[in-house]
């Protein structure tokens, strides 16, 4: 599987995660702590976007619905979110941060 550079370390912090779309996929990267992690940005749900909700810790909350995801592990916490998120590999490759989907 390849590696896809989504975007640049400095792009991504822990207030304000990274949105991007890659191979039709919505894809939120977020920092927790000296760590980069991917998961679905889109809300199982429903349509919200993941990236725009409220993070606390390495906690995540759907901005819509109340949904509560745990960042580095995608499992859903508390809330309607029907089902665990799908989290991607993440590695940083000089400035960039970069994915593998499967």
């Amino acid at each position: 599987m390849n590696w896809v550079s989504v975007c640049k370390v400095g792009e991504v912090t822990e207030d304000s995660p990274f949105s991007v779309k890659v191979e039709e996929k919505d894809v939120g990267v977020f920092k927790v702590e000296d760590g980069f992690y991917a998961i679905e940005d889109i809300c199982p749900h429903a349509y919200a976007l993941l990236t725009q909700g409220f993070i606390e810790g390495r906690t995540v909350e759907c901005p819509l619905h109340e949904a509560i995801f745990d960042i580095p592990t995608g499992k859903l916490e508390s809330g309607p979110g029907c089902r665990n998120l799908v989290t991607y590999p993440v590695r940083v490759e000089g400035e960039d941060i970069q994915l593998q989907l499967a």
